[in-house]
């Protein structure tokens, strides 16, 4: 079949990732020529959309399975660092696109919300002392405080402190700086943007299969998902970030580096209050500690959520289990991900992830009641009417090719030894750290390109090259320098008008 249109790059998936990749790219190589493919009927639909994801805004701020306390117990900072040191990385260039206009109110997406630790019982409360005193010595995290004091603690967390009982010791650290990040809003700041410059996003186009030709460019057949027409589209590089649709098309391209992996398919359901006398009691991220036995993804935490222009209460995730790969997927996902080359790495997986699977099936047993007495661990005072159901984004966990069959929680770019194809898997923090990992994409895929570009690169992100967690004064100024052009400023915790 004869190809019909060309591109120097084609996106698969309208999320974060694409718009991120596509801006990024659009600044680098003006002259290049880009396409998007969509299978739903709008942009940012999936795990991007700000009600398909609850804790946004991941810095390691609050997050407690960043900070692991090993056998002996000493605790591990290096990834709450890291991915400190991305998210600062993603501020630099949100602030570039605010200098340069192309988005003109930072408030659309990113406002300032406190972040927060929160735990109970001697040992947990123990461990957040030792962390805070770690991480508050660093100036990545410098104005973190740390109370137990329930006086100081109905200061932060009224709503969380009215009628607690005292039986048990509690303590937890606040800190200023943290934000929320509705991703869904900038996913539709950026393509809006990158369609005003000669992008072309097609939305109800599914990318069915995609194959390389001996000229070195990527055939694709895109299904029109209304009509049934099949189109041939072609492009010198393509990304798939298709969240987790991403595996199958990944599978398809026949890449070597995509053999062995696998995923496993994991949803979310939040509790939502939108009762505004309840709302306003309550302004902060507050992350607890996970249960023994629950995915990192399902660490409890009641935020702070803004969207629309106006501030919503979101507490879980309770995890659930689809064989989706996407919230609006098929049944048969996770079935038509199993092959020959992943089999093993598959069944070894759900052996030695038992404990997973029982407690995936006890979550999915809960009743509203018993999903309230967990709120309840959070808010005492939460009552039924105040609070509702939702389904969250589905997340496929990435199974890597290893005789241990072990998953991967995070997020991973898998591509190919020649740099023409690159695919986004897995889940959190993606979002949040979403210009490094694409940043990342860029130097495995265009390396003979850096040179010339790193000029322009170094403008939109100052710190490139740079370690931030090595130089502190570098670190400050960037922290102050995307504050101010973010609005974020003055924050330190309240609203700005």
């Amino acid at each position: 079949m004869e190809v019909q249109n060309r591109s120097d790059v084609v996106l698969i998936g309208a999320g974060i990732m694409s718009a991120t990749l596509g801006t990024l790219l659009q600044q680098l190589a003006p002259d290049w020529t880009i396409s998007v493919f969509e299978r739903l009927d709008q942009i940012a639909v999936e795990s991007s959309n700000e009600w398909n994801n609850a804790g946004t805004g991941h810095s390691a701020l609050c997050e407690l399975n960043y900070t692991v306390e090993r056998p002996d117990g000493s605790i591990d900072i290096s990834k709450a660092i890291h991915v400190n040191e991305q998210f600062l990385v993603s501020r630099q260039f949100w602030s570039y696109l605010v200098h340069q206009g192309i988005i003109e109110n930072p408030r659309d997406f990113i406002v300032p919300v406190p972040h927060m630790s929160f735990v109970q019982g001697d040992a947990n409360v123990a461990f957040l002392r030792k962390r805070f005193s770690l991480l508050s010595e660093h100036p990545l995290f410098q104005g973190m405080e740390y109370s137990d004091d329930p006086q100081q603690l109905s200061e932060w967390i009224p709503l969380m402190m009215k009628d607690r009982s005292a039986d048990k010791p509690i303590a937890a650290t606040w800190i200023g700086s943290g934000t929320d990040v509705n991703f869904g809003a900038l996913t539709r700041l950026l393509f809006s943007y990158l369609e005003k410059n000669g992008v072309n996003i097609q939305c109800n186009k599914q990318v069915q299969n995609l194959r390389r030709t001996s000229d070195g460019y990527w055939n694709l057949d895109v299904r029109d998902t209304k009509t049934g027409a099949i189109e041939q589209h072609s492009a010198r590089f393509v990304f798939i970030g298709a969240g987790g649709w991403s595996l199958h098309l990944l599978q398809k391209s026949g890449i070597l580096e995509g053999k062995g992996i696998g995923g496993f398919p994991v949803s979310g359901l939040f509790m939502v209050c939108e009762n505004p006398d309840v709302v306003k009691e309550h302004r902060a991220k507050v992350y607890g500690k996970a249960p023994v036995g629950a995915p990192p993804m399902s660490v409890p935490h009641l935020d702070t959520r803004v969207i629309n222009n106006r501030e919503y209460l979101l507490f879980g995730p309770f995890a659930g289990f689809s064989p989706k790969f996407l919230k609006t997927g098929s049944m048969l996902d996770l079935l038509k991900s199993v092959k020959p080359h992943n089999f093993t790495t598959l069944l070894a997986a759900g052996l030695k992830n038992a404990g997973l699977t029982w407690y995936l099936i006890k979550q999915l047993m809960l009743t509203k009641n018993q999903r309230m007495n967990e709120l309840r661990e959070f808010v005492p005072t939460a009552r039924n009417e105040d609070w509702s159901l939702i389904v969250a984004g589905q997340r496929v966990q990435v199974i890597k090719s290893n005789p241990r069959g072990t998953l991967q929680f995070g997020t991973e770019v898998v591509s190919a030894s020649d740099g023409s194809v690159a695919a986004l898997l897995g889940a959190s923090p993606g979002a949040s750290v979403v210009v490094s990992i694409m940043m990342d994409v860029i130097r495995k895929c265009f390396p003979d390109k850096l040179p010339d570009w790193e000029p322009k690169i170094r403008e939109m992100i100052p710190s490139y090259g740079e370690a931030l967690n090595e130089n502190p004064d570098l670190m400050r100024s960037i922290q102050a320098m995307t504050a101010e052009a973010l609005g974020l400023a003055s924050a330190h915790g309240s609203m700005q008008a």
